[in-house]
């Protein structure tokens, strides 16, 4: 529930943004001798609580229909209104009336914050003439007129403590995976695969030889571990396709946490660079309908590494399920990719569904690592006209390709020019074209904006579908007839219109609306262009500035950091009234910047792969370049005061930055950090690092990039933090650096998290604080007001 600020008129929060600047001539270093509370105060309004609501219009998350239809929440302006869209007819209208619909929940017994429907996600049921949704555990049933609504089952106590559960909404989620025709729901019990029929409750096991460390479906990827079943299933869901995953003899991984009396021990399976064995797969294909019970049939090949050509795990964030895996439409075949150790070679192939027999069909190789592009896996088999499409980035800009599937070989490239497709959206075997998302295509623009084209298969046709300079969230109907886009920039927020598959724009639905915002104070960020180490290669990033800004000040500059190989500092180009706390801590008496450097994805492939095996370069040789090169465009940055600091990647990459060019950055804060990628799970390091290979006197390729190594050179102000309970960079990172600081006698701060995961949980707002204090007082040279604590704002009507 998005909080609410009360009795603030437009002009007390115009000033609620203002920090306040003494006079001085002649670009002197800004100063103050105190910050204060109140300081924080107007700090805290840049902050996404309290900005995110004063913008209408924005962030619309398309809900697809069956018949191509689609609804949305309107997130904030006005919180709880739901639209129901029909491209077909050029309609929109509300779904329901939410008043009405809250009403009536009450009068069934539900109780209700300020009134509101709690729930963001909901059913069409009865013919549209009613919603389904479960609130806190029960399930329940309105009429779309919102004169009743009934529920079913207990409600969730837990649900109710915790408002962030109990107003989630939603179907309730289960540990289950559910075929196709919605009739069977596959899941995991005692290592084995289980299903169960969903209108009778049946449950039959369809597996009897899993066991512990070698169980069915599991999802484990070191770093993530939990209960999901990771399966497909076949189009007419009578088959599943998963794995057997092998963990037996694989290093493990132990977390303490924190409690009165003996200690809770947390272990799990956790495989590193240089190990011997390391998480493998057999994989399966199970015939649920085959004659006398399920039939486990197992492709007829070596165990496979646990790799995908997306990410670090076999299910990849933003995909959605089992990455690599293609059923034929018939389920007669399964097409996968295989992926090397190393990420550096790729096997394209095709099993029969029946006997597990494998045909080997294409192979390709990289030199540094492979990837099939960014927030999907992008080759497809096309067994109709006997082809598959292929992603590859050999000419250096990623393209897609067209093969032939039974010889392997290339028939035509479909994508062409450059700039890199991203992610193919749609194939369509029948028109023989492909609708895909690129960067870079469109000469003068922002190189990180992403537009949606289409290309027919003979690569004769390409054509741009999204024409405006902006950034462009894609969103495509089921049938492919219709593509919901928000465009918008980092300075304009966004227009979202419907589209037909041609790129003509059929009805704009939401402008963003933030004149509330700028009422209160808000200025834009800078999108900033500045030269990399060479000279040469153009780089991107944004600059923020104090809201109440004084040229003749010299303002001591913060660099926000996420290094590459996996993504930037700076994100989406899309518009968003605060990006973290980057405009906040500008209002402190800061200039921030996000730098994209060399080797962060969505340019060329030598763009992405300029420190490949030398992970250390964390792009910091592009950073001091932009950030020199902004101190000498504006008077106003004192690039003596140089600060630093990031969040996981970005703080292996902040500890790296105060050892390797402890003359430039003079504070840094460290989150979390990735310190040494021996200390971190194999896939990631193994995949841009290289394996790891021994030398004399014990010496290994990971060296360079060990902070721990370089720990002795530090010459500035260094806070180190970690969650105690970080399952994913655990803190045995930051404790090989702590060691070396202790051994080398230096001076630093440290600040350990009790029962902290990765991301802080509800200490986040302590650690800001503290972040704000850290360069508060040595950075700025001012003293932070003591223990401040972190307001729960509330909305602006």
């Amino acid at each position: 529930m998005i909080p609410v600020v009360r009795h603030l008129g437009r002009a007390a929060l115009a000033a609620a943004f203002a920090v306040p600047v003494a006079a001085a001539q002649g670009n002197q270093p800004y100063a103050p001798k105190q910050v204060t509370a109140a300081d924080y105060q107007r700090a805290e309004r840049a902050l996404a609580q309290n900005t995110l609501p004063l913008v209408s219009g924005a962030f619309v998350q398309p809900v697809w229909l069956p018949n191509d239809r689609f609804w949305y929440r309107m997130a904030s302006g006005q919180d709880g209104q739901f639209i129901l869209v029909d491209p077909t007819k050029r309609t929109r209208a509300a779904a329901f009336d939410a008043a009405k619909i809250a009403r009536a929940m009450t009068a069934a017994g539900a109780q209700l914050e300020g009134g509101r429907v709690p729930f963001t996600r909901f059913d069409f049921s009865a013919g549209d003439k009613s919603i389904a949704f479960d609130v806190r555990g029960r399930h329940w049933t309105c009429d779309v007129e919102g004169t009743k609504c009934e529920a079913t089952g207990q409600e969730d106590p837990a649900m109710r403590a915790n408002p962030a559960l109990a107003n989630r909404g939603g179907p309730v989620r289960r540990r289950e995976n559910v075929s196709p025709d919605g009739k069977r729901a596959a899941f995991i019990r005692d290592f084995n695969l289980w299903m169960r029929d969903v209108a009778t409750g049946t449950e039959t096991r369809l597996t009897a030889d899993g066991v512990k460390d070698f169980g069915y479906a599991t999802d484990n990827a070191g770093w993530i571990h939990g209960d999901d079943a990771v399966l497909i299933w076949s189009p007419d869901s009578k088959k599943i396709a998963t794995f057997q995953q092998d963990e037996r003899g694989v290093g493990m991984m132990y977390l303490v946490r924190t409690e009165i009396g003996h200690p809770e021990l947390e272990a799990w399976h956790y495989p590193l660079p240089g190990d011997s064995v390391i998480t493998m797969i057999q994989r399966v294909i199970i015939d649920v309908d085959a004659a006398g019970g399920p039939k486990v049939v197992r492709l007829q090949m070596p165990p496979d590494q646990h790799r995908s050509t997306l990410c670090d795990h076999v299910v990849c964030r933003g995909a959605g399920e089992w990455a690599d895996v293609e059923w034929y439409p018939d389920g007669s075949h399964l097409a996968f990719v295989s992926t090397s150790r190393d990420h550096k070679r790729e096997w394209l192939r095709v099993a029969d569904a029946s006997t597990g027999a494998i045909r080997d069909v294409y192979e390709e190789t990289s030199p540094t690592q492979f990837e099939s592009g960014l927030f999907a896996v992008n080759w497809h088999v096309l067994p109709a006209t006997n082809e598959f499409l292929w992603f590859s980035e050999r000419s250096d800009w990623a393209q897609i390709y067209l093969y032939d599937l039974s010889t392997g070989k290339v028939k035509n490239q479909v994508t062409t020019g450059d700039g890199a497709v991203l992610q193919v959206l749609r194939v369509d075997a029948k028109a023989r074209s492909i609708m895909f998302i690129a960067t870079g295509k469109e000469q003068g623009r922002d190189p990180y904006f992403r537009h949606l084209y289409s290309a027919s298969l003979d690569g004769k046709r390409q054509a741009l579908l999204t024409p405006e300079n902006a950034d462009h969230e894609l969103s495509l109907s089921p049938s492919g007839r219709y593509v919901v886009d928000s465009y918008s920039t980092p300075t304009t927020p966004q227009t979202t219109v419907v589209r037909d598959a041609a790129g003509k724009p059929l009805l704009t639905i939401e402008k963003a609306d933030i004149s509330r915002l700028v009422a209160a104070g808000w200025q834009a960020p800078i999108p900033i262009t500045m030269k990399a180490r060479d000279g040469k290669t153009d780089i991107y990033g944004i600059m923020y500035r104090p809201s109440v800004f004084d040229s003749t000040k010299k303002y001591p500059i913060i660099n926000q950091i996420y290094p590459g190989p996996q993504a930037g500092s700076v994100g989406g180009r899309g518009f968003s009234p605060s990006r973290g706390d980057t405009q906040a801590l500008a209002d402190l008496g800061f200039v921030v910047v996000q730098i994209d450097a060399m080797g962060t994805p969505m340019r060329s492939k030598s763009f992405h792969d300029a420190y490949y095996g030398n992970m250390g370069d964390n792009g910091l040789p592009d950073q001091i370049a932009g950030m020199k090169e902004l101190a000498s465009r504006y008077a106003w940055i004192d690039i003596d005061r140089a600060g630093i600091w990031g969040h996981s990647g970005g703080g292996f990459a902040t500890a790296d930055a105060m050892f390797r060019y402890p003359d430039f950055f003079k504070v840094g804060i460290s989150e979390s950090g990735n310190h040494d990628n021996r200390q971190y799970e194999d896939d990631w390091g193994e995949r841009y690092q290289g394996l790891l290979t021994r030398g004399p006197n014990a010496s290994t390729n990971y060296d360079d990039q060990a902070n721990q190594n370089l720990a002795k050179n530090l010459k500035g102000k260094l806070l180190i933090a970690h969650g105690a309970m970080d399952d994913n960079v655990p803190p045995y990172n930051t404790y090989l650096v702590v060691d070396q600081l202790v051994k080398a006698n230096k001076d630093f701060d440290l600040l350990i998290l009790p029962n902290q995961r990765h991301g802080y949980g509800a200490q986040s707002d302590y650690m800001m604080r503290r972040r704000w204090d850290y360069f508060v007082k040595n950075l700025l040279g001012a003293e932070p007001p003591a223990n401040y604590e972190m307001r729960k704002m509330r909305q602006v009507p």
